[in-house]
């Protein structure tokens, strides 16, 4: 899967995180963002504790702070939500430099900036950390089942291929005088996704000819047969035990 859509994401730099079995970075990731979703949205200084776990692992990834910064772009429409939840959301309200908001509005905004920002550089870490391959594979070590690895798989493999078709396309059109801008023209884009719809199905029935003509049973070959070991299961849990035990004290002293 060389070159294949995701390895953009990898950031190749060699570090302790870097190294770490994929699927124990898969774990990891589910936990601490378990962890942070169960805590109380009132509980301030546990999201604090969690930002500080983030930032050493995102030290530890060696990752350049401004790509994590412009792969956060992608919560944009979660910030434009939560800035809108005070102004519309009901209930009491209070007055914050003569503006009306709603206290459960300022409340729900901030739970959800703050959980959807933790999470998504939580992601951003696991993305940046691992290649589509490894990720993968790593699935496949957690016993996902073999037919949603190998769609996966798939997906991965001939995203650029229909991104390059895409491209095409627009460049046939934009050569034959289209514009665009007018609604006009969206019967010309439709015809367009209509017509990359029917090119990928039939690329996909011939790829599922070639793989039958191989000996194709069902079943996709094993991605990787190397596990993971105690120590670093311990090592990759170490930052997400962490977050699970600020969870809990948080919960318990909301009680």
């Amino acid at each position: 899967m060389s070159g294949s859509a995701g390895d953009g994401l990898l950031v190749a730099v060699d570090s302790r995180i870097h190294r770490l079995p994929a699927q124990v970075k898969i774990v990891a990731l589910f936990v601490f963002v378990l962890a942070v979703v169960s805590t109380p949205a009132g509980v301030f200084w546990a999201f604090a504790l969690y930002a500080v776990l983030l930032a050493g692992a995102v030290a530890l990834a060696k990752l350049p702070p401004t790509t994590v910064l412009r792969r956060l772009a992608v919560e944009t429409p979660f910030i434009v939500f939560a800035l809108v939840l005070p102004f519309v959301a009901t209930g009491p309200r209070v007055d914050v430099l003569g503006v009306s908001l709603s206290e459960s509005g300022v409340l729900g905004s901030w739970n959800v900036l703050a959980k959807g920002t933790l999470g998504v550089i939580a992601a951003i870490v696991l993305s940046a950390s691992t290649g589509p391959r490894d990720l993968l594979a790593g699935l496949e070590r957690l016993r996902l089942p073999s037919t949603l690895v190998a769609i996966l798989s798939f997906m991965v493999r001939y995203l650029n291929v229909v991104s390059d078709d895409l491209h095409r396309m627009r460049i046939a059109r934009e050569s034959r005088g289209y514009a665009g801008g007018r609604a006009g023209h969206l019967k010309a884009v439709a015809g367009g996704v209509g017509a990359l719809f029917v090119r990928s199905f039939e690329r996909g029935e011939r790829v599922h000819l070639a793989m039958q003509s191989r000996g194709y049973t069902g079943r996709m070959p094993q991605l990787t047969t190397s596990g993971a070991a105690r120590n670093q299961w311990a090592e990759g849990l170490a930052i997400s035990l962490l977050a699970v035990l600020i969870a809990i004290t948080a919960r318990v002293a909301g009680l």
